[in-house]
């Protein structure tokens, strides 16, 4: 099992060089399958989704494939998972992608994808692979304009709370003092991570990569 979490996609060369360790791979020889499900609640100007496209150029990978798992049946975008190296999905509404998952039957199929890919995701994404989208740890310190109650679950892919772009000027309730109080709802290790930083899982290790800012939370 092999996750890059990023906050902020390939932002230095630290994570772009993370990456490329765990594809085992060159740039030039590597496919890459973009998934931009998240983006698809969100409204308002979202050329951040093509800033998301024109850095993963800049990788300068064999191929790039765009797959939306809400607008093409399962059969096509499975295969275009089975041709990649790496399984990218974009940022955006995390409850909205979750939801596609489980409409999709696709929580199943990822965890055979697991066993020879690697997974890229980005900010929402990142976040469901946590055990569930608990709100206190979430959506509650992104955002007060969400009608969503419930603690939905996640993939549950990893034992850990993570939460995306600390101390961003467009999420202000993403700082330390704010964390903490949620933090002690759970006895899970949270890893926040700012736009400059990335975990970097192979199996049960986790190595943080950072060129800024991170805090742990929970940490014996």
């Amino acid at each position: 099992m092999k996750f890059l979490l990023t906050s902020n996609w390939i932002s230095n060369d630290s994570i772009k060089k993370a990456l490329f360790e765990l594809v085992w791979k060159k740039p030039e020889d590597t496919n890459i399958v973009f998934i931009p499900t998240a983006s698809n609640n969100e409204t308002g100007d979202k050329t951040w989704v093509i800033d998301n496209l024109i850095s993963l150029k800049k990788l300068n990978p064999k191929a790039i494939q765009i797959t939306d798992i809400q607008t093409v049946d399962k059969d096509f975008f499975m295969e275009s998972f089975r041709r990649a190296d790496v399984i990218l999905f974009s940022w955006g509404d995390t409850y909205h992608l979750m939801r596609w998952v489980e409409k999709t039957w696709l929580r199943d199929e990822l965890k055979e994808l697991l066993k020879d890919k690697v997974y890229v995701w980005i900010s929402a994404w990142s976040m469901i692979t946590n055990p569930n989208l608990d709100l206190k740890l979430s959506y509650h310190l992104y955002t007060e304009e969400r009608i969503e109650t419930e603690k939905l679950n996640a993939l549950n892919f990893v034992d850990f709370y993570f939460l995306p772009h600390l101390n961003s000027e467009i999420f202000p309730k993403i700082r330390e003092e704010n964390i903490l109080k949620a933090s002690k709802e759970t006895s899970k290790v949270i890893y926040a991570i700012d736009d400059k930083s990335a975990l970097k899982i192979i199996d049960d290790n986790i190595e943080v990569v950072s060129e800024w800012e991170y805090l742990i939370f929970n940490e014996e």
